[in-house]
């Protein structure tokens, strides 16, 4: 991976494969995508292949049975989800209850301010999403023991006023998220790690990639450096340290796919 990890050398390898080889277990990831969108399918499938194991993954959500994070959870590859959505992922319940997953539930806005504070090195910040909850209170079930009871609980958080009389208000003190590896999909990219992103696919994509040591995209299009105009960059290529071309043909799942009956009768409009 000749010039990877250097600002204005080819950062492109040949696979996913090698992309993530040295992606040891027990790593921590930020992965990118929103629901289904976005979602670095063909480096997920890459880790799989490989085995690593003991993943600690921040992340959204963490996909479904069949795609996206679920087919490493399917696998028992994870051993913690930071996340904000956990629904429709059967396999994430069983696991989450039976005490073999840990979880950090945080709220959405949260997570993507942790993101990008850890990729911005800002240490922590103070929000008001949670105050007056377990989230700033503490208790939320993070590990079940697998009989029922709570074997791990989140702590509580430091709460401080800020403002003065009527503006005053309280705010908990959260902290920022920085991981060993970030895996993102991208539109398009460059050779230097330029990257766009596509419409809600662009939501959590550019924050975990900030928040990763080593962060590599996985492309649909590759194109030369100087072929994306400078003003519709998303993320600039000094966050990106590898990058793998996978074509437009790749899979993409759609969520929800909602159609629309053809009219039993269609209006003439022949000369409207």
């Amino acid at each position: 991976m000749t010039g990877a990890t250097s600002s204005g050398f080819d950062k492109v390898v040949a696979s996913a494969a090698e992309a993530v080889a040295d992606i040891p277990d027990g790593a921590s990831l930020a992965v990118g995508g929103f629901g289904l969108c976005g979602n670095p399918i063909a480096l997920i499938e890459a880790l799989l292949a490989q085995g690593t194991s003991g993943l600690s993954v921040v992340s959204n959500n963490c996909g479904v049975d069949d795609w996206g994070l679920g087919v490493l959870l399917n696998a028992q590859r994870i051993a913690k989800m930071t996340s904000s959505y956990v629904g429709e992922n059967k396999e994430f319940e069983r696991q989450f209850l039976s005490g073999e997953l840990e979880l950090e539930l945080t709220p959405q806005g949260t997570l993507a301010e942790k993101l990008r504070a850890g990729g911005a090195g800002i240490a922590a910040f103070f929000t008001r999403a949670g105050v007056g909850t377990q989230v700033a209170d503490g208790g939320l079930p993070r590990k079940y023991d697998g009989a029922g009871g709570i074997a791990v609980a989140s702590p509580a958080k430091e709460v401080r006023t800020f403002g003065t009389g009527d503006a005053a208000a309280e705010y908990v003190l959260e902290e920022a998220i920085s991981t060993d590896f970030a895996l993102v999909h991208a539109l398009r990219g460059d050779r230097h790690g330029n990257l766009v992103f596509n419409k809600s696919a662009r939501n959590f994509s550019p924050l975990a990639a900030m928040a990763g040591r080593v962060c590599i995209a996985q492309v649909e299009e590759l194109v030369e450096p100087g072929e994306i105009d400078p003003d519709t960059v998303h993320l600039p290529g000094v966050y990106v340290h590898r990058v793998v071309h996978v074509g437009t043909d790749i899979e993409k799942r759609i969520e929800r796919r909602t159609v629309t009956a053809p009219s039993s009768a269609t209006p003439d409009t022949k000369g409207a």
